[in-house]
């Protein structure tokens, strides 16, 4: 049996916000477009209004009251929910996973491919970093063991992993001892389009990012602001309102923007800054696809897309003093935009197609 053949269905963490993650969802739902979606929560009025037409199957935590008030609340919750999905009747169960939709029990003769954004982050390589905000470290810690425990046990129902990157691919390894087939995410080269640097709309730096503490806002606002150079950040989370806070006069948050905004913002700025260290991280390439360089973190994902000297630098520290450095020195005008978009264009979603269904036939021919 093929993969245009199969009876699939797909499972996603959660669907309450837009990301990378719901934009790799969409793609392999146009490779497999009768499949349904499994989630836990689906709230469609804070997607894409293309969400709405898909066939989403939400879980039991979808009737809580308020729910939509923390989702974060839910979380000892999810597990349950997705043993609780009947998928009897499928080939293959498709995960789309960063935290828990590989813990879905697949029917004993299915294949169940996971394609993971990272293991648990929280739980693993990202722990301590969680514990630093935690008011009780102890119990926390107490809390992460169990979930680590968990978390391992869950990855043994999955045949195949598929990991967003070389970065996720030595994680899945040293934390699931398992092996898995790297297969790059897609940027939408169509919605991208390049402007000659003489050409661009304004002389500010982007950041497009959600405004969590981890993504290291604060980095290119401080920066920004000490330096005088302008700034917009596009985005929301719940640090908006500290980074307000220490952002200067040069500094504008423009919030969430539409397709036509962003891709007009990637394609006027003078070049994106990017200080996450990120599982793999879409928006660099999307800057790229738009001919404009990135200055970014020397850690993760941007390491895989960003390529020094040609498409952009890196700089070496996650404190503010290492980005001032690195922006007193950088001329985002000596990048060839035309270089910035071919190395986009090595991301595209035929590579990525291609990808998925040659693991995906690849397992078929073995016993599970």
């Amino acid at each position: 049996m093929t993969a245009t053949k199969l009876r699939v269905a797909i499972i996603h963490d959660l669907l309450v916000s837009y990301g990378g993650s719901e934009q790799v969802l969409l793609d392999l739902h146009q490779m497999f477009p009768d499949a349904p979606i499994y989630t836990t929560v689906f709230d469609p009025s804070r997607l894409p209004a293309r969400f709405a037409n898909l066939d989403v199957r939400s879980s039991f935590l979808q009737h809580i009251p308020s729910i939509s008030r923390n989702y974060g609340a839910i979380v000892p919750l999810m597990p349950r929910a997705f043993k609780r999905f009947d998928l009897r009747g499928y080939d293959l169960v498709l995960s789309s996973a960063h935290a828990f939709a590989k813990a879905v029990i697949a029917p004993p003769d299915a294949l169940h491919v996971c394609y993971c954004y990272t293991p648990l982050r929280y739980a693993w390589s990202h722990q301590e970093e969680y514990l630093a905000g935690m008011p009780m470290r102890p119990l926390g810690r107490m809390v992460l063991a169990r979930l680590r425990k968990w978390d391992y046990a869950a990855s043994r129902r999955v045949n195949r992993f598929i990991a967003i990157s070389e970065n996720v691919r030595d994680r899945i390894a040293k934390y699931y001892g398992r092996e898995s087939d790297v297969v790059y995410p897609a940027v939408n080269l169509s919605r991208f389009h390049t402007t000659s640097g003489r050409d661009r709309i304004d002389d500010s730096f982007l950041v497009v990012s959600r405004l969590f503490s981890y993504k290291r806002v604060d980095a290119a606002v401080e920066a920004c602001t000490r330096l005088g150079l302008p700034l917009k950040v596009i985005g929301r989370g719940p640090e908006l309102a500290r980074l307000r806070g220490i952002a200067g006069p040069t500094v504008r948050f423009l919030g969430e923007a539409d397709d036509q905004t962003l891709e007009s913002e990637y394609r006027g700025c003078r070049a994106l800054l990017f200080t996450s260290d990120e599982d793999f991280g879409l928006v660099p390439l999307e800057a790229m696809a738009s001919g404009r360089p990135v200055l970014a973190l020397n850690r993760g994902g941007a390491r895989e897309t960003v390529v020094a000297g040609v498409t952009g630098r890196f700089y070496e520290d996650t404190g503010v003093e290492a980005l001032i450095d690195a922006l007193k020195t950088f001329r985002p005008d000596d990048f060839d935009p035309l270089a910035c978009r071919l190395r986009a264009e090595e991301f595209s979603i035929e590579r990525f197609r291609c990808g998925i269904e040659t693991v995906i036939e690849r397992e078929l021919g073995r016993d599970l």
